[in-house]
């Protein structure tokens, strides 16, 4: 149990707020099919039914149409829940393999970072409720040759933005 990081965290950015930290996050995840209940999913949406794997990876990164964006309806919605309760989500993409996506949350300055992005994650879980699959933040939800999933970190502060311009 990692217990209330949250404090030292707010330590951390009152130490160092003359810098004003500003992050961005890019939030990977899985849609999967539900398996037994209480047990972890195995199946990515967009796999076949029959148990034969899809068309390799390749495809559905960024993609558009039924056969390559598996999942839109709950990326579109989870982002349009977010913009409606105030969270700092700035976009969504398809990713590498059938089922996956990314949300990007930011920019945000310093702890409310981790606000934004706990929020966010939340109401995915909620979201996926309503349209039946499980939403999964594994790195590897996934066994074989496929994608994993991560969560990706952008950082400045403000001295890292004024060398730029020199």
């Amino acid at each position: 149990d990692l217990g209330n990081t949250r404090v030292e965290c707010a330590e951390t950015m009152e130490m160092y707020k003359t810098l004003d930290p500003w992050f961005g996050i890019e939030q990977e995840y899985t849609l999967m099919k539900p398996g037994r209940v209480g047990e972890k999913p195995t199946v990515p949406l967009g796999f076949n039914e029959d148990g034969s794997e899809p068309a390799p990876q390749g495809p559905y990164y960024c993609g558009a149409g039924s056969g390559a964006a598996i999942g839109r309806a709950v990326a579109d919605e989870h982002k349009m829940k977010c913009l409606e309760a105030g969270v700092k989500i700035s976009g969504i993409n398809a990713e590498v393999m059938p089922g996956q996506w990314e949300f990007q949350i930011g920019p945000c300055r310093g702890i409310e970072m981790g606000d934004h992005l706990t929020v966010a994650r939340y109401i995915m879980l909620r979201v996926t409720e309503k349209y039946g699959c499980i939403c999964s933040f594994s790195p590897k939800p996934k066994e074989g040759d496929w994608n994993g999933a991560g969560c990706h970190t952008n950082f400045s502060v403000t001295p890292m933005l004024q060398d730029r311009d020199r």
